[in-house]
Order: structure tokens, then sequence, then C-alpha cells
């Protein structure tokens, strides 16, 4: 279980944490979905002249490059602290599917897109990843197999950060002992995520950091799994509103 934060520990709380995470998620998608998809994508694309917006778009992506790295931290600390893993794998994957129409509809601005899937795909496969990876230890050919295994559905299925992403899940496992390797391995795996905006991703190690590993004195986890879709339908009201 996660200790209850309290005002004279250091540091941040798992509850903190997960707000940094979910500020900078909406951040990047207010980018993607208002900003190119709405504002910058408006009749024949034009934008104009001496418009702030192109400039908007990139400093909105590039702080929610953040958001992803600390998802995949959480869900380790979570993996590592549940009673029942098999009960967190059904409450993920259940929350993929109540998603999907949202995240469909805000970025692909369709109902059903088979060709991409969102992230909490990914966070699902990488909680199998852990669970198998685990029960495989002492055998690296088996717990090789686990990682590439998950890699391979995550890059099947087109899940959001794909095989990146389960990737990132396991350096957050396999390193949980060494805090400077898990920052060097993950931090360089970041980097290469994101090096479209400068490896932005990294930056979010400096909040992970800061983590005291306490979980916070309120029980917000109910909002923080129904914020992701209820956001991503929020955001594609009001691009319709403004398009």
């Amino acid at each position: 279980m996660y200790e209850t934060g309290t005002a004279s520990v250091k540091g941040i709380t798992g509850n903190t944490l997960k707000m940094v995470a979910i500020v900078t998620m909406f951040l990047d998608h207010a980018g993607v979905i208002l900003v190119a998809g709405g504002i910058l994508g408006g009749p024949e694309g034009v934008i104009p002249e001496g418009s702030p917006w192109p400039m908007a778009y990139v400093v909105l992506r590039t702080i929610g490059r953040l958001a992803f790295p600390i998802f995949c931290f959480l869900l380790t600390e979570g993996f590592l602290h549940t009673r029942d893993v098999k009960k967190y794998g059904i409450r993920l994957l259940a929350f993929a599917f109540i998603s999907e129409i949202p995240f469909d509809l805000a970025i692909f601005d369709q109902w059903f897109q088979p060709g991409y899937q969102n992230v909490y795909f990914t966070l699902f496969i990488g909680l199998c990843v852990l669970h198998f990876y685990r029960k495989a230890a002492g055998n690296p050919v088996k717990q090789s197999l686990a990682a590439l295994a998950g890699m391979a559905a995550a890059s099947l299925i087109r899940s959001d950060y794909d095989a990146i992403g389960i990737g990132m899940i396991l350096i957050f496992y396999v390193f949980r002992e060494n805090k400077k390797l898990q920052t060097l391995f993950g931090g360089m795996l970041a980097v290469v995520s994101s090096l479209s905006l400068s490896g932005a991703a990294a930056l979010a190690f400096i909040p992970i950091r800061m983590y005291n590993g306490k979980r916070g004195e309120m029980d917000l986890k109910h909002f923080f799994y129904w914020f992701y879709p209820v956001h991503l339908l929020l955001l594609y009201l009001l691009r319709l509103s403004i398009t």
C-alpha cells in the first residue's frame, strides 16, 4: 500500500505527480485538438501572417512531452504496490475501451479509427509485461520474450507510444532499485521519443525524482481514470464550436 502523505515529508506525493501528468497531457491535447485540429485547421488552413498559433502549438506539445514518462512511472509504482494485478489490469482495459470513442473523435474526427489506439491500451499491455516479467524472475530468456511480446503487441495494434512506451515502463521496473540508471536509460529513451521537440520528454524525470513514495491524503483514483476520456470529449466538443 502507498503511505499517506504528510506535510512534513519532503518531495511530492503520487497525487501531485499525477496532477503534473494530467495537466501536461491536457496542454498537449489542447495543442493537437484545438490548435492543430481547430484553429490551424480552419478554412483552407490559412494562417494569418504574424499569428502566434504555430508557436503556441509547439509550446503546448513540448510541455505535453512530460506526461507519458510520468504515467509510465506511476503505472510501475501501481504495479509494485497493488494487491490485485488482475483487478488493476481489468480497470485499465475497461478504460481503454471507454476512452476509444472520445480518443478517435478528438484526434481523428471519427467515431472509430482502427489504425491507432489510445494510451490506456499501451499501459494495459505494459502492466501485462510487468506481470509476466516478474513471474519469470531468474529466467532471462522468458523475461526477454515477455518484453518482446509486449512491444510487438503494442506495435501491432499501434497503441499510443507503441514499443517505446513498453520499453519505458520496463526501464522503470528493471531499474527501480537504481534511480541513477533509471534516470539515465529512461531519460535517453525519453529523448529519443521526443526528438522532434528537442527531447523535452526527458524533463519528466525532474518531477519523477521529486516523488517521495507517498500516495497523498486524498483518494483521487477515480478522478484520474475518468479524466482521460472526459477531457478528450470536452476538447472535441470545444473544437466543434470554433471550427
